[in-house]
């Protein structure tokens, strides 16, 4: 998909099912980019990040793309909690539902 994704600002005021597909597509293309697979092969939500042969600094460097792109600081200890990309991206959703009810500006945005 060529579809550019919305910033991480716009993610809050989206309807629950939207922002999920969103966070979804994100999660799954920078799994994706960092397991060299291509756009069309088949990913699976269900399978552990172990499983699919990523190791800790990789998914640490995947946290990290992730957090600017989706806007959520996500705690390393998340990664190993919620250790397939199904669960990651629930708790993702869940995240960026917190932070838009508390009010809280996500990750990288200070109010400056």
């Amino acid at each position: 998909m060529t579809e550019t994704l919305p910033l991480a600002g716009h993610l809050p005021s989206m309807p629950l099912s939207e922002r999920r597909e969103v966070i979804e597509e994100l999660v799954l293309s920078e799994f994706r980019t960092a397991l060299q697979m291509d756009a069309d092969e088949d990913l699976t939500l269900e399978t552990g990040f172990f499983d699919l042969g990523l190791t800790s600094l990789r998914l640490i460097e995947l946290r990290r793309r992730m957090e600017s792109r989706i806007g959520v600081e996500i705690d390393a200890t998340v990664l190993f909690s919620q250790p397939t990309i199904e669960q990651l991206v629930n708790y993702l959703v869940r995240s960026v539902d917190d932070s838009r009810l508390t009010g809280s500006a996500p990750a990288g945005e200070d109010g400056r």
